[in-house]
């Protein structure tokens, strides 16, 4: 099977070279015939087989092309005919041309009729939770899909089974723990609370589970470390409840925010079929280093030549001293309509940072799957941070990169590593390795810097950053 969802992937990429053709459907139609003899063969006459070749017959001459190195590779009987629909999901192959989400299946818990939503609120009995921030993004990507194939916040079962091992119980990989938190003792198993937000009711959480978490074991697992001097640790320690509740989750209605936020299904829909999408995370205004970044990656050797870039920013909480998510948002806004660049597209995501390094880069990846993403930008010392007190790192620089590298395969999510580019007075920007051999002058400006010089109202270098941007900035400072 492994073989085969090599091969799987290389003619995919294959055919879609080549564009979709009379010929190419014709193909399409002699390979489902024999992979149904073949599987049948294998099989017999079992009822799952039948079904999964079955839903085989609607797909694009893409997907089912894609298929034919099965009959190649996979000759012996196999166990069950849904280990070929399983290996064709693991590759990225679905019937819409985009790739699959995580676990196989886009969740969507948004209730749409009314009626059904009051039936909701009226079985909570009163009872609500008022929600933090950090909650409130947590159950928009609930309930629009973004940690598919989560249905609700997880259990004390779940919950233990990501601290300890980063899967789930049924071993699919998942970076951190998704959790509601509360103080109050009353709420029990059987029971259905409310969840509100600054006065919007956001979904109905059956309880399935109230217990009490293992706070130091979730800090060391998750973070690496159970110093507060972490601001992840700083969070789960001292802004969380005490108690932690699993459940099935319904949703009411999304987060009002000022940064409109797609979901999976909408963003999936913006995005060109059948090429490669090429994710760049990022919590911070995009200067033109960071563009040049996301822009070149598009050149990578792992990224077909009609690939395009989501460039996907969370706009939810993140460190304290970061810029609030409403100025980012309108930095990326302003910036969007001043590059006017077709190959990139923009999309908000309500995601709380949790600066969990190497394991968040995996959650990050995840998400991005949701959304219809096949590769992922890794960054140096991606979702890092440094200890509050003496300024030390608490993830190597390359951390997150190694684990990312590592599960890309099973995730179904390429990396894409963050390249070192530079500016130089003689070229603009390069990487820094061509920045060496030339023996260029690089020009650097740090981060505090900038902002010192944003504070100061001087003249920031037009290299460095966009005027659009910077005036942003400015205005929000």
């Amino acid at each position: 099977i492994k073989g085969a969802r090599l091969a799987i992937v290389s003619m995919t990429k294959m055919l879609l070279t080549r564009g979709t053709t009379t010929g190419s459907a014709n193909l399409a139609k002699k390979v489902t015939a024999t992979v149904r003899k073949v599987t049948s063969r294998a099989v017999g006459a079992n009822s799952s087989s039948s079904s999964s070749l079955a839903a085989l017959n609607g797909s694009s001459p893409a997907a089912v092309s894609a298929l034919r190195s099965i009959t190649g590779q996979v000759r012996k009987p196999l166990a069950h005919s849904a280990s070929v629909v399983a290996s064709a999901a693991a590759a990225g192959v679905t019937m819409e041309g985009m790739t699959s989400p995580h676990g196989g299946e886009l969740v969507n818990l948004m209730v749409t009729d009314a009626a059904e939503k009051s039936k909701l609120i009226a079985s909570c009995e009163g009872r609500t939770i008022e929600c933090s921030d950090r909650n409130a993004c947590d159950i928009e990507l609930l309930t629009v899909g973004g940690f598919s194939p989560l249905t609700g916040f997880m259990n004390e079962e779940e919950y233990k089974s990501v601290v300890e091992t980063m899967r789930m119980p049924s071993g699919l990989l998942f970076g951190l723990p998704v959790v509601m938190d509360t103080t109050d003792e009353t709420l029990a198993p059987g029971m259905n609370v409310l969840l509100t937000y600054k006065g919007q009711d956001l979904a109905v959480m059956e309880i399935e589970s109230a217990y009490k978490p293992n706070k130091p074991l979730e800090a060391k697992q998750c973070y690496g470390t159970s110093s507060l001097e972490h601001p992840g640790v700083q969070m789960i320690s001292m802004e969380r409840g005490g108690i932690y509740l699993g459940g099935k989750v319904h949703g009411l209605e999304k987060p009002t925010r000022v940064f409109p936020c797609k979901t999976p299904a909408e963003v999936r829909e913006m995005l060109p079929s059948n090429v490669d999408v090429v994710a760049f995370q990022c919590r911070n205004p995009v200067h033109k280093a960071h563009y040049e970044l996301f822009t070149r990656a598009l050149d990578a050797d792992n990224v077909g030549s009609d690939g395009v870039v989501l460039v996907h920013p969370t706009c939810g909480p993140t460190q304290d001293d970061d810029i609030p998510g409403v100025v980012r948002y309108r930095t990326y806004e302003v910036l969007k309509e001043e590059t006017a660049d077709p190959k990139v597209n923009w999309a908000y995501l309500p995601y709380s940072m949790h600066m969990a390094g190497p394991r968040e880069a995996i959650q990050h990846m995840i998400i991005r799957k949701n959304y219809g993403c096949t590769h992922f930008i890794i960054g140096r010392d991606m979702a890092g941070s440094k200890s509050c007190l003496d300024g030390e790192d608490f993830y190597g620089a390359y951390d997150a990169q190694d684990l990312a590298k590592e599960m890309s395969e099973e995730l179904g999510v390429k990396t894409v590593p963050s390249l070192n580019i530079v500016y130089t007075e003689e070229e603009g920007y390069v990487t820094a390795d061509v920045a060496s051999d030339k023996g260029l002058h690089i020009k650097k400006l740090s981060g505090t810097k900038f902002r010192q010089m944003l504070r100061a109202g001087e003249d920031i270098p037009e290299w460095f950053a966009f005027k659009s941007v910077v005036k942003v900035l400015r205005e929000n400072n």
